[in-house]
């Protein structure tokens, strides 16, 4: 099996069954109280890209998990536009990885 597939098993055993709802909620109310769904929606673009477009940009991707995590972490400008997104350093890393992960699985609502 592949680093991609590895991957996407992971992140389908992650949100998938009965895990979904869990995970899905509690990645939504982190993205809710981190600030990310005031600049971020699913499916459209605000002043940040869709979560989707961010999952269709890494899809493929070995280490999408890591790198979506380390983004969210350090926040930057550059890869979606000029508008820069702020740093959510606070997050600790099953936070990020956990966040990272619902919106590379499409941001699932359950």
């Amino acid at each position: 099996m592949s680093s991609s597939q590895m991957l996407s098993a992971a992140l389908l055993t992650l949100f998938s069954g009965a895990a979904l709802a869990q995970n899905a909620a509690a990645a939504k109310a982190l993205a809710s109280k981190s600030a990310c769904l005031a600049c971020h929606a699913v499916d459209k673009k605000l002043v940040g890209p869709a979560f989707k477009e961010v999952a269709a940009k890494h899809a493929g991707q070995a280490d999408a998990l890591e790198k979506v995590s380390a983004r969210i972490k350090s926040g930057g400008a550059g890869m979606y536009g000029p508008v820069p997104m702020p740093a959510q350093a606070q997050l600790k890393d099953d936070e990020l990885k956990l966040l990272a992960g619902w919106i590379l699985a499409g941001a699932p609502e359950q």
